[in-house]
């Protein structure tokens, strides 16, 4: 085998196109890491909020929280039926909630976008993940008071803590920023659900019933119940499965992020290969030397192979290292179920750095192969014979 110090020599002599391999392929993967860490941290954002426990109901023939509508009557029957978890104090953790969607101005002239306004109870905090206030103060039910996440207040206008929110020709104060556990919830502003259904004009609205069952058993029986009879004409979807279909809808991102990785990577490899059918044709006379010495063909086809690999495993570490400033930056995109702004933060994991070292492995790989063919081809007295 030859050995590796002979490549680290040859790409230290060829100090300026190693420096252009090692950046390009450094950008590629950067660009790239980029895509998979906000897929990631949109996928987060809407898993993180499905208890496995927890129920979302909504009348039947429906599958969104906008297009549903339950009456307030049965929203009470549900509150009082067996299965339900209490809280610390005995309550049922049950919350009827409101949702409706107003078209709002982004900061810095940033357009219009939707934004998701939820109505609910005391109940709802607490079947949302790590619910807390960060900053002022929760919300009183009936002086119309909203509380939202910092990142939407940093996002919309009217949404920092002391400005009001025009809802309906109704102005709702900002009192407070919370946090709930980094979930979807926390693209959304929040009231109290009648104040929300007097500000609309209607005062008898309910889009859902949200409720935490007290174990696996009784959610099941739930389900059943709320489905099967007639009186609620209701369906009851598994929390999880619900976020999971939203992840669904909004996969296009996903899919267009990794044809956008795919495009680069291929012009990356295209860049490798032409740096190692440079080295090739600049090095002819040392491949035949190496043959006449007595290194194999396979030989010479691996330390070729090595040296693309090395080449591009060097720009994709370092493009995986250019992102973690990044990491935990928040930013926004539109959610396809309800086409409404939904807020999350870059997350650079493990499993998405090791996306990008792959991928550089694998642009080194296919970059190298055919130039490595090359080289192993060249006969040896026509090698030697080379200027």
């Amino acid at each position: 085998m030859i050995p590796a110090k002979y490549n680290v020599r040859n790409l230290r002599v060829r100090w300026v196109t190693t420096l252009m391999t090692v950046g390009g392929t450094g950008l590629v993967v950067f660009a790239s890491v980029l895509t998979f860490g906000m897929t990631d941290g949109l996928r987060h954002a809407m898993t993180i909020g499905g208890d496995p426990l927890d129920l979302i109901v909504l009348r039947k023939g429906t599958t969104e929280e906008t297009s549903s509508n339950i009456d307030q009557k049965v929203a009470k029957e549900i509150a009082n039926l067996e299965g339900i978890a209490t809280d610390s104090t005995g309550q049922p953790m049950c919350s009827s909630e409101f949702v409706t969607i107003l078209t709002k101005p982004r900061r810095n002239n940033g357009g219009t976008v939707n934004l998701i306004v939820r109505g609910l109870q005391d109940g709802g905090r607490a079947l949302r993940p790590g619910f807390k206030i960060v900053r002022g103060r929760d919300l009183r039910p009936g002086v119309n008071e909203i509380i939202t996440s910092q990142r939407m207040a940093e996002r919309f206008q009217n949404l920092a803590i002391g400005e009001k929110l025009e809802i309906n020709k109704v102005f709702f104060e900002v009192v407070g920023y919370f946090e709930a556990g980094e979930s979807s919830a926390e693209s959304e502003v929040w009231t109290d659900l009648r104040d929300l259904t007097g500000a609309r004009r209607t005062p008898e609205a309910l889009s859902i019933v949200n409720l935490r069952c007290r174990d696996t058993g009784a959610k099941t029986a739930l389900m059943k119940r709320l489905e099967d009879d007639e009186q609620f004409k209701l369906a009851a979807l598994d929390e999880p499965a619900y976020f999971q279909r939203q992840i669904e809808m909004a996969g296009g991102i996903e899919y267009v992020g990794y044809m956008i990785a795919g495009f680069l990577a291929i012009g990356a490899m295209f860049a490798a290969a032409n740096t190692m059918y440079a080295a090739v044709a600049g090095r002819s006379r040392e491949i035949g030397a190496l043959r006449a010495i007595g290194f194999s063909r396979r030989s010479i086809l691996l330390s070729f192979l090595f040296e693309s690999v090395l080449l591009c495993l060097l720009g994709g570490v370092l493009g995986c290292l250019a992102t973690l400033p990044l990491h935990g930056l928040s930013t926004g995109t539109a959610n396809w179920a309800t086409f409404s702004e939904i807020t999350f933060d870059f997350r650079f994991g493990p499993v998405v750095l090791l996306q990008g070292v792959a991928m550089a492995l694998i642009m080194g790989l296919l970059g190298g192969l055919f130039p490595a063919i090359r080289a192993v081809r060249m006969p040896i007295i026509s090698a030697l014979r080379e200027n």
